[in-house]
């Protein structure tokens, strides 16, 4: 009796040196592996996928071994990395606590929508086709996206973004802006955002824009003749004198008032300054050679900067 007692208990701690061990020894994988758990995933899920891609030797067990000596906390919806060896111990913790795999792709602020077609079309872990999307549709940004996510999915989120900034800052538009709807607004920031790259500037080409169309005046904005040439995508040469008198609804040289519509997806900063633009009399503005610019309320004032500029270019060998 006292024998059979004796080797019970030794089976006994057996047993549990080898349960422990199958938790928390070393599992089966020679490399590190990824493991993808879809919105609404099971633990069962994620146990069959983490055998596929052999993390595990068997679903089966891990599900028995979570039960007995895991906690009961949900798994999480991601991409997860589990590294080569894990143990089932370690699995689990990393699908039920772990920080998924971040993956961006990222629209700058005044990108043209062919040219975040052709991003997104580049990105190779997403899958499937997106079209390219209404000029000013998408809000620039990082957009984190799933391995074999598809592109539409993605581009979904992006217009959806510029849908909810738009319908924050309508409302919030100051008096002194003078777009009539938030499509107006769209297409007026687009213009700003492509004229300056200077944050502190956005304003103020905001209301030298805001002027001009206040008072009929051509906005004259070389960026809107050139977007009907390439979309969007830069010329590579100067602008032809053909393109400046070209009537077909973009150039605003030809015509006064807003283009035919945006051309460009412009940032949040573009929008909030269209709709609160700075209070100034100006209506001329030109580089002045380090990225900003020298405004003016005179033609008179306006040509001379312009002059400067000139000078500044010859100097460098630009004329």
């Amino acid at each position: 009796m006292r024998r059979g007692l004796v080797l019970l208990a030794a089976l006994a701690v057996l047993a549990t040196a080898a349960l422990l061990y199958a938790w928390s020894g070393p599992g089966p994988a020679p490399k590190p592996v990824a493991i993808i758990v879809p919105e609404g995933g099971t633990l069962t899920s994620a146990a069959r996928e983490a055998e596929r891609v052999g993390a595990i030797g068997s679903a089966d067990r891990f599900l028995l071994l979570a039960k007995l000596l895991g906690g009961d906390d949900p798994v999480q919806a991601g991409e997860f990395e589990v590294p080569a060896r894990a143990s089932a111990a370690e699995l689990l913790h990393i699908l039920q606590d772990g920080k998924p795999i971040q993956r961006f792709v990222a629209v700058p602020e005044g990108m043209p929508s062919i040219l975040v077609h052709e991003r997104l079309k580049a990105t190779p872990l997403l899958t499937g086709p997106a079209p390219v999307p209404p000029e000013g549709s998408v809000l620039p940004d990082s957009y984190s996206y799933q391995r074999g996510e598809t592109r539409a999915a993605v581009l979904k989120r992006m217009t959806a973004a510029m849908d909810r900034a738009l319908a924050e800052l309508w409302p919030r538009r100051k008096p002194g802006s003078v777009v009539r709807s938030p499509q107006e607004a769209v297409t007026l920031a687009a213009i700003v955002e492509k004229e300056t790259g200077v944050a502190s500037e956005r304003r103020m080409v905001a209301g030298v824009y805001s002027n001009r169309l206040r008072i009929g005046m051509p906005l004259q904005a070389d960026p809107t003749v050139i977007y009907p040439v390439t979309r969007g995508k830069p010329l590579g040469r100067r602008i032809l004198r053909s393109e400046l008198q070209a009537d077909n609804g973009y150039n605003t040289y030809a015509r006064a008032g807003l283009p035919a519509g945006p051309i460009a997806n412009p940032g949040r900063a573009a929008l909030e300054a269209v709709l609160d633009p700075a209070p100034t009399k100006a209506l001329y503005f030109v580089a002045k050679g380090d990225g900003g610019h020298v405004f003016a309320e005179t033609l008179a004032e306006h040509n001379a900067n312009v002059a400067r500029w000139y000078a500044i270019r010859r100097a460098r060998g630009e004329m």
